[in-house]
């Protein structure tokens, strides 16, 4: 009998989309983590950190849900804080940014109701969308107008409408005009839901990402958020009202049914969320040292995130293992990943890098 798993493993290889861990050497330079305010590396910080912790002792597990006895007053004290630092009704934490995304979007859109979609938003959205028994429709990317052609068509026949879109793309590093979200919002009475997980941390007067940058946290009715990228910890949020909070702990799943976050990871993860405003130093420098490597490898980005598209799979993953025989870790982006024919190297900085140390990279790409 033949084995389907073997045989599909096998048509993987052969096009170039097979898989397997990576052996991450610490002798590398690593230029696809989200650690892109370099804070956990920073012991200054992990060492402050561990003074609170001495003087009290954070559990190392939650051991049960939240809706049995997994809740902790720690579960409370980031959700009022992160909710206060959005001037927000309130916050609801999610296990991870996938389990956000998993676990809002269907418990939010129902039967009668339609979500209209950015075409490359991330899998996670995907995954949540058709979990969803809502129904379903896609934009262009970033193509407004598509969007609202979309809205004049079909508004009408649903009981609720929801935009949903990244802000910072995470395979495009491209940004989302939000302020045209928020009039198309207005103007045909939808939900918007905005996914900030690579600007949280990175851009925003206080690092609350692009909707604050854009002054329109108050327009937006689902920020959703998360800790493992940026802000170096683990987990996911949702910003949104009251009613919407109490509504997803009585219906989404990925809530409801999993072991909650461990009070030692809330306490590590508020310590920092505290610092955001201090850290604009960082975002700075993380803008400037973007930019400046953009330029040099001829690449337009509007963000950390800098695509260098190539185009076949067997071309990128020929390009990743000669940059790691040169130093520097830049895994091959394939599909179903990104788009068939736009497999790519995806650069993501962090400010302890150093220009002259990716100056290489333009001669290598070569």
């Amino acid at each position: 009998m033949k084995n389907r798993y073997i045989e599909t493993l096998a048509t993987l290889k052969k096009e170039g989309n097979y898989r397997s861990l990576p052996a991450n050497s610490d002798q590398l330079l690593d230029i696809c983590s989200n650690d892109y305010l370099s804070l956990n590396k920073d012991i200054h910080l992990y060492n402050d950190f561990l003074e609170d912790v001495s003087r009290r002792k954070y559990k190392m597990s939650a051991s049960s849900s939240r809706l049995l006895s997994g809740n902790s007053s720690d579960h409370s004290t980031l959700e009022h804080l992160v909710a206060s630092s959005y001037q927000a009704e309130a916050c609801l934490l999610f296990n991870s940014g996938y389990h956000a995304n998993i676990g809002i979007l269907p418990a939010i859109a129902g039967k009668n109701d339609l979500i209209i979609a950015d075409k490359f938003v991330h899998a996670s959205i995907i995954d949540g969308i058709q979990l969803s028994a809502a129904t379903v429709k896609r934009y262009k990317h970033l193509d407004y107008t598509h969007l609202e052609n979309i809205l004049k068509k079909y508004r009408d026949n649903f009981e609720q409408v929801f935009i949903v879109s990244e802000s910072i793309f995470s395979m495009d590093g491209d940004l989302v005009d939000l302020h045209q979200l928020v009039a198309l919002k207005k103007k045909y009475k939808c939900f918007l839901y905005i996914d900030e997980a690579h600007a949280v941390g990175v851009r925003g007067k206080n690092g609350l990402g692009l909707v604050e940058e854009a002054h329109v946290t108050k327009e937006v009715d689902f920020i959703v958020g998360t800790f493992g990228k940026a802000l170096a910890s683990v987990g996911a949020y949702v910003v949104c009202s009251e009613v919407y909070k109490q509504y997803l702990v009585n219906y989404s799943r990925s809530l409801i049914f999993t072991t909650a976050l461990p009070p030692i990871n809330l306490a590590w993860t508020a310590y920092l969320f505290k610092l955001l405003p201090d850290f604009h130093y960082r975002r700075e420098k993380l803008s400037a040292l973007s930019k400046e490597f953009a330029t040099l490898i001829g690449v337009k980005s509007e963000s950390h995130i800098i695509p260098f598209i190539i185009g076949e799979n067997k071309d990128a993953i020929a390009a990743s293992q000669l940059l790691e025989v040169n130093g520097y870790n830049v895994l091959p982006i394939r599909y179903p990943t990104v788009p068939q024919g736009t497999a790519r190297l995806r650069f993501s900085l962090n400010t302890d890098m150093k220009m002259e140390d990716l100056l290489p990279i333009k001669e290598i790409l070569k």
